[in-house]
Order: structure tokens, then sequence, then C-alpha cells
């Protein structure tokens, strides 16, 4: 059976922040379902019932409270990776907006110009 997984003794001011996050419910959805997390291993509680309580898997849980073990309050803040990288050049964006924001009847028609070009050369 695995270890029990607990918060490490919170400090007065620690206590106070997390408490503030979970009354106040203003912050991200992240942080107050972090914070509620601490508060509840805080208090005692074990991870299935924590897990239960906010709606994580248990290994989230998990995962926050050595986090919170081993850096403190910085564990709320979420690490969101970089991401998929960007398809559109800064031209295309430009082009985009430009064609956007241009009145219909002053824009060129591009499939026009397609199919006179595809004509021209020598295709339907």
């Amino acid at each position: 059976m695995a270890e029990l997984v607990r918060v490490r003794r919170l400090t007065d001011q620690e206590g106070q922040k997390l408490q503030q996050i979970v009354r106040r419910g203003s912050t991200s959805s992240v942080r107050y379902r972090r914070a509620m997390m601490l508060l509840a291993s805080a208090g005692g509680n074990r991870v299935p019932v924590i897990a239960q309580l906010v709606q994580a898997d248990e290994d989230t849980v998990r995962g926050v409270i050595h986090r919170f073990n081993e850096i403190g309050l910085a564990c709320l803040d979420p690490r969101w990776a970089g991401g998929r990288p960007r398809q559109l050049s800064t031209e295309d964006a430009d082009f985009v907006v430009q064609t956007a924001t241009t009145r219909p009847g002053r824009r060129p028609s591009m499939h026009h110009d397609r199919t006179r070009a595809a004509h021209e050369a020598g295709g339907r």
C-alpha cells in the first residue's frame, strides 16, 4: 500500500492565504481547487476523500500536495505548457485582419482571381 500523503505543517501566513483564497473564491478556479486540496489535507483528510471533494483524480491531489511540500504556495499557480506552435505567420495574420476589416464592396474577389488565372493557364 502506498505511503500516506499529507501536507507539511502550515505556517500561519500560509494558512491565512489559503483560507483567504477559499473564502473569497474570486481567484481562478485552478488556484481555488488547489487551495481546497491543501486545506483539506491539513485538516487530516485522506487523498481519496479530497479527490472526491474537489472532483479531481487522486494522482492530481497527490501531485499538488507533493509540490506544496517542495515549493510552498507557489504550487497554487498553474504551469501552463507552451502549447501548439503558431501556424500563421505575421504577414498572413495581417492579411486576414485587413480582409476582415475591409468592406465587402471594396474587397477583391479571391475566388474570381483564381478561376481566371486557372483559365488563362489552360485549365477550366
